[in-house]
């Protein structure tokens, strides 16, 4: 895909009905992350307790959808401050889902990343989705969830893609194929036993459906996806893994070459459907993507 591919929106990113209230956002990035962050509250480390009602609200998944349930209680712009026990249930896919599409609102070129970081929790490398945006001349990784107040010690708007802070999938992937990283140590969280192998495996594939704007849920399992590593394609993942850190690069061979594969092979991308494991309700089903 071309850098300008980016600049229209998604299904996923399409706010259809509440495209006014996209217009009306500034589209410098330090706003746009602010705005994501007033209108999202994570489900479950927002720092306030959230129903399970409420936090079912992370599987709204498209745009405009989530802006509904916003626009319910909030009929306001979107910068409009909210009560962070008042916002849309979410996680860092819908940070930088409302972040790339208020971008694109603006003829901004963006895409979200996925893979994982390492500054949570010291030793551990939590999933995790970035936006990344073109400035003009480069890809800018930022994370739209992080307050500059904080305390970290690099810049969240510009993250540095040599400096470890974020690993794409694919790199984490190469990583432990080299035998370079303990995968355990990669996964939801510490307490939480999805870890390892496999999920490193189904997250490039979660990467690539990403990178071609199917910005389908976390927990969404699709095409080659498994979680037993003796019945995946291990060469099929270790080629889109080296495809894509090669794009990154600037390949645009194997941007090219990754397009190609997407569009002609099943296995690597979503279907009409996925099968969609719900993290709040634990109920596994079959989701229609079809709108």
């Amino acid at each position: 895909m071309d850098v300008d591919d980016y600049r229209a929106h998604s299904p996923y990113s399409d706010p259809r009905h509440h495209a006014a209230l996209l217009d009306a956002v500034p589209a410098d990035l330090p706003t746009v992350a602010a705005t994501a962050r007033n209108v999202i509250i994570h489900y479950r480390a927002g720092g306030v307790e959230l129903p399970d009602i409420r936090q079912a609200e992370v599987n709204l998944r498209w745009m405009d959808r989530i802006l509904d349930a916003d626009q319910s209680r909030f009929p306001l712009p979107l910068t409009a401050e909210r009560p962070a026990a008042e916002r849309v249930a979410g996680c860092c896919r819908d940070h930088t889902l409302l972040t790339v599409a208020a971008l694109r609102q603006h003829g901004i070129p963006a895409r979200s990343r996925v893979g994982f970081v390492s500054y949570f929790l010291p030793g551990w490398h939590h999933d995790h989705v970035l936006a990344e945006w073109w400035n003009g001349e480069r890809w800018v990784w930022s994370d739209p969830e992080l307050d500059p107040a904080g305390d970290q010690p690099f810049d969240g708007y510009d993250i540095d893609p040599e400096a470890g802070h974020f690993e794409s999938a694919a790199r984490v992937w190469l990583a432990y194929r080299a035998g370079r990283i303990d995968p355990d140590t990669y996964g939801v969280d510490p307490s939480v036993p999805i870890r390892g192998d496999w999920l490193i495996h189904d997250y490039v594939l979660l990467e690539l459906a990403h990178r071609h704007k199917d910005e389908v849920l976390l927990w969404d399992e699709f095409g080659a996806m498994t979680e037993d590593l003796t019945a995946a394609d291990l060469p099929l993942v270790d080629e889109v893994a080296t495809l894509l850190v090669a794009a990154d690069r600037g390949d645009a061979a194997a941007e090219r070459e990754l397009t190609r594969r997407y569009a002609s092979d099943a296995r690597l991308r979503p279907g009409p459907t996925v099968h969609c494991a719900d993290p709040v309700s634990g109920v596994t089903a079959d989701v229609d993507l079809r709108r």
